[in-house]
C-alpha cells in the first residue's frame, strides 16, 4: 500500500474505485489487497465470504495491473474485487451450493454470470455464503455455518444472497452478485441496508435448467444504486443460451439523473393484507412521508394479487422436482427438511395444478402491468419482519399471525416475483434499535433504467446508504 492511498478505501463506491484504477490513481493490487485486509479483520465475525483465495486474487490483480499498463480496452469492472455467490459455478474455485454433498466440489467451467464478471475485469477473492441450494431467506448451511448481520451480530443477514449483502454492508466488497426467486436479493438487501436489483427476466441472462422460467433471475447488489448500474454494464446483454434474454431499451452507462417531483407512487404496504411487524410499519410510514415531502404523489393502492401465492408455491415446487427429484432418496438423508419438502410437494403435483398456476401467473402479471399504467412506481416493504435471530431457521409468526410454512414469511417478495416486473430493493430507514428496513420499488416491465434512476433519486434524498454498521 503506498503512502498516497486514501483511508477507508472499503467505503469507496465501485464507480470511484474503477475510475481511480482506470486513471492510474490506484493499482488493482492496492484495491484488492485493501479489501483482503478488510476481509481478514471483519469476516471472522460475520462469515459472509467463504472459500477465500487471497494469494490467487493478488496474483490476478498483478496481471490486471500489467494489462492496464499495455492497453486501454479493459472491462468496466477491471481490478474490482468480488466474491461470487456460492450457487454460481466458478472454474477452479470451490462451489458447494451450501450442501455437504458438494463440500469439495470444484467446477471446471464458469457459469454464464461468473464468466461475464471475470471477463469484465472483476477479480474473484472467494464465494459468498448461501443457504443449502439457495433454499430459504437465511444464509446458513452445514458446510460453512451461519452468516451474521453486520448491524446486529446475533441476527440473520437474510438470504439466499445473505453472504453477498453482509459482505457489502460490512465493507468487504464494493459489488456482489445475487440471485432472486422468492426474494433472495430483496430480503437480504433490506436486512443489511444495501441495494439490489431483481431485473426484468432476460435482462441478465442465466443458465438455469429451465431456460424459459421467468421467476429465477440473477442481478447486481451494491451499496449504491450507481454501482448497480455499473455492474449491469458488464452482465446485461443477450446470450444465445438464454432465450428470454434481450437487448436493454437503454444503456446503463452515465449518471442516473432523475427527480421525484410529481412521480406517481402506488403505495402497497401489505400487498393484500399481509401481516407486518410494527417496526416495519413505523419505518415505512416515515418513508412515505419523506416521499410526499420530496414531491411524489403517493396514493394508497390495494393490489388484487389473488392467486399469487398459489402460483409461486406451485411453480417453485415444480422447479425443485425438476432439479432434484431424481436425488430425493439421497437428499432425505443429506439435506435440510425444507429442501425435501419442496421436492416432495413438486413430485405430488398433477397437470391441472400446474396449468392453474401458469394461468394465475399471467393474471398477476396483468394486474401489476395495469397498475403501472396509472403509476410510475409501486412501493412495498422488502421484508415483513426486521432481521430475526440468527439461531432461528425462519420466523414462525409475524405480528401474532402464524406463518404456514417456511415460504410464508417471504410473501411480500414472492407475490411480486410472480409479476415478473423489475424491482429495486432500497433502504427505507432504521428502527429505534438501529436495524435496517428496506422497500421494494417496482417499475414497468423492461424499464430497468428508469427504475434505477428513480431509486437513485430516493437514495440521494434519503442519504440512508451513507450509514455503515458499527463494526470498527
Amino acid at each position: 500500500m503506498t503512502a498516497a492511498t486514501p483511508p477507508a478505501l472499503h467505503w469507496w463506491t465501485a464507480r470511484a474505485l474503477a475510475a481511480a484504477i482506470r486513471n492510474r490513481e490506484l493499482s488493482c493490487r492496492e484495491v484488492v489487497a485493501w479489501h483482503l485486509d478488510r476481509i481478514a479483520a471483519i469476516n471472522p465475525r460475520i462469515n459472509a465470504i467463504v472459500s477465500l483465495r487471497p494469494e490467487q486474487a493478488l496474483a490476478e490483480a498483478d496481471r490486471a495491473d500489467r494489462a492496464l499498463a499495455t492497453r486501454d480496452d479493459t472491462g468496466p469492472l477491471h481490478g474490482l474485487p468480488i466474491a461470487i455467490k456460492d450457487l454460481e459455478d466458478t472454474a477452479g474455485i470451490r462451489t458447494t451450493y451450501g450442501s455437504t454433498l458438494f463440500a469439495e466440489h470444484v467446477p471446471t467451467a464458469d457459469s454464464l454470470l461468473a464468466g461475464r464478471l471475470r471477463a469484465a475485469g472483476a477479480i474473484v477473492v472467494g464465494k459468498t455464503n448461501t443457504p443449502e441450494f439457495g433454499t430459504g431467506s437465511h444464509a446458513f448451511n452445514e458446510v460453512f455455518g451461519v452468516t451474521r448481520n453486520p448491524w446486529a451480530l446475533e441476527r440473520s443477514a437474510g438470504g439466499s444472497s445473505g453472504g453477498a449483502a453482509a459482505a457489502l454492508s460490512a465493507g468487504l466488497l464494493p459489488i456482489a452478485d445475487g440471485s432472486d426467486y422468492g426474494g433472495s436479493i430483496r430480503n437480504p438487501a433490506s436486512f443489511n441496508n444495501v441495494v439490489g436489483l431483481r431485473p426484468t427476466p432476460g435482462l441478465v441472462p442465466h443458465g438455469d435448467d429451465d431456460a424459459w422460467d421467468p421467476a429465477g433471475v440473477t442481478g447486481p447488489m451494491a451499496r449504491t444504486v450507481g454501482d448497480l448500474a455499473l455492474m449491469l454494464t458488464a452482465i446485461a446483454r443477450p446470450d444465445p443460451r438464454s432465450p428470454l434474454s434481450y437487448v436493454a431499451r437503454s444503456s446503463f452507462d452515465g449518471e442516473l439523473a432523475a427527480s421525484l417531483e410529481k412521480v406517481r407512487v402506488g403505495w402497497c404496504p401489505t400487498l393484500g393484507n399481509l401481516p407486518l411487524e410494527a417496526d416495519v410499519i413505523g419505518v415505512l410510514t416515515h418513508a412515505r412521508d419523506q416521499l410526499s415531502a420530496l414531491g411524489c404523489v403517493v396514493t394508497d393502492l390495494e393490489l388484487d394479487l389473488t392467486g399469487a401465492d398459489e402460483a409461486f408455491e406451485t411453480l417453485r415446487a415444480l422447479r425443485y422436482a425438476r432439479r432434484f427429484g431424481a436425488q430425493l432418496t439421497t437428499l432425505r438423508q443429506a439435506a435440510k427438511q425444507t429442501v425435501v419438502w419442496n421436492i416432495e410437494r413438486g413430485l405430488s403435483l398433477d397437470g391441472p395444478a400446474i396449468a392453474r398456476a401458469i394461468t394465475l401467473r399471467s393474471e398477476v402479471f396483468a394486474t401489476v402491468a395495469d397498475a403501472l399504467e396509472r403509476f410510475d412506481l409501486l412501493i412495498a416493504p422488502s421484508a415483513q419482519v426486521v432481521p430475526f435471530s440468527a439461531e432461528d431457521e425462519f420466523p414462525t409468526e409475524i405480528a401474532g399471525v402464524k406463518v404456514p410454512h417456511y415460504l410464508g414469511w417471504m410473501r411480500v417478495c414472492s407475490r411480486l416475483t410472480v409479476s415478473a416486473h423489475p424491482i429495486a430493493a432500497v433502504p427505507a430507514g432504521f428502527t429505534a434499535e438501529g436495524l435496517p428496513v428496506g422497500m421494494q420499488l417496482v417499475g414497468r416491465y423492461a424499464g430497468d433504467r428508469r427504475l434505477l434512476e428513480l431509486a437513485a433519486a430516493w437514495e440521494l434524498a434519503s442519504d440512508l446508504t451513507e450509514r455503515h454498521p458499527p463494526l470498527d
